[in-house]
């Protein structure tokens, strides 16, 4: 049954995953940003043991979020995205390594990764184990959006560790646990994004200045989740996820989701997410006066915020029997809402009037659309 093979795929690591093709869009909307995606995704078996993955993606984004419009820049960019996955299956270990290459006009981002997955107890118990090493090179276009002048301003190293651990408890229940830690150091900031801090010889009362953010940053993230098999084909999930770091941000994630499977064709799925964080030590919205202290930054992701996703998604399998040379195809539609809330973050674009001194301006919040759409090709 489609439900059950929901609930233990994850744990299964003596059998490598079908050949398959895919196609994907994506679409986001919202807080002044539009990123368009595209992607296209090949996996193979070459052997019982032996399986190579490729895939292509690109988005392109226009527009800019609320902290950066407030310096008058308009981002309109592309980013090309290339990787290949190697997977190999000895006894009940598989091991993964795969490479990925970003490119955009001012980023440039290449990461190795490294994974074992080992299945235990009668495939019971699965441990992971992971490692990735990014390198990036940042830069700051100049110009304008039509016409870039970039000038390359550093580069930032990032190394990820990670486990985990899924257990089927019972026949209905199975859990895992997660953990996350990445270090990260070099060039950290945003150069499009500025702090601002009170200056009485501006007309609007303050004046902006560029961020200065520290050059080492480690967080650690802890995630449990666990799923249950309801009686009647359906599962229930529910996840909770800790987040610190080393700039003093604290973030809780909570989620419920619930999938639904409908004969051998359709499987209806929901979630509702909720998220809420701390603002980092050295952010602040408006600054007592230039260089008030080592590190100052008013980027909106280190700003005390929360927000709650509402999401549904829907896959039809328009082959569940398979045709000629394919074993199945399915088309899933994803739709998510989301509400995002700054709680000391203010509104400086629109609401810079007379009226508004400055620290009293209204709060930032905005609502964004997620629509994406899969084509999977079973072989």
């Amino acid at each position: 049954m489609i439900a059950a093979l929901l609930l233990i795929r994850s744990t299964i690591a003596d059998v490598l995953p079908d050949n398959r093709a895919d196609v994907f869009y994506s679409k986001y909307s919202g807080g002044g940003m539009d990123i368009t995606g595209y992607s296209a995704t090949a996996r193979a078996k070459l052997t019982e043991n032996f399986a190579v993955e490729a895939n292509y993606f690109i988005d392109k984004v226009s527009g800019a979020s609320i902290d950066v419009l407030s310096q008058a820049s308009v981002i309109k960019d592309e980013r090309k995205q290339k990787s290949g996955t190697l997977e190999y299956l000895h006894d009940k270990t598989t091991y993964t390594a795969s490479y990925i290459s970003s490119v955009e006009r001012d980023y440039i981002s290449e990461t190795a990764s490294f994974s074992l997955s080992q299945s235990m107890f009668g495939d019971l118990t699965t441990l992971t184990l992971g490692f990735s090493d990014t390198h990036n090179t940042v830069g700051e276009n100049n110009g304008t959006a039509d016409v870039p002048k970039v000038a390359w301003v550093g580069h930032a190293l990032s190394r990820t560790y990670s486990g985990g651990l899924s257990q089927i408890l019972t026949k209905n229940l199975i859990a895992d646990v997660n953990l996350q830690v990445i270090t990260d150091a070099g060039y950290l900031a945003n150069p499009y994004r500025s702090i601002r801090f009170l200056d009485g010889g501006n007309a609007k009362g303050y004046s902006l200045a560029s961020q200065v953010y520290p050059d080492t940053h480690t967080s650690t993230a802890v995630q449990v989740q666990a799923k249950y098999y309801l009686p009647y084909r359906a599962a229930v999930t529910g996840l909770y996820r800790y987040f610190t770091d080393t700039w003093g941000v604290i973030g809780n994630t909570y989620e419920v989701d619930y999938t639904h499977p409908i004969g051998n064709t359709w499987i209806f799925e929901g979630r509702l997410r909720y998220y809420r964080q701390g603002a980092a030590s050295f952010y602040s919205d408006l600054f007592p006066f230039a260089d008030s202290q080592n590190f100052t930054a008013r980027d909106q992701n280190l700003a005390a915020l929360d927000n709650t996703t509402i999401g549904a998604k829907v896959t039809y399998a328009f082959l569940p029997d398979g045709w000629r040379i394919f074993k199945r195809g399915t088309v899933t539609a994803d739709v998510s809402r989301i509400r995002f809330n700054y709680l000391n973050f203010r509104d400086i674009k629109d609401f810079s009037l007379p009226q508004y001194t400055p620290g009293t301006e209204p709060l930032y919040s905005f609502s964004a659309t997620v629509y994406q759409l899969f084509l999977s090709m079973y072989f």
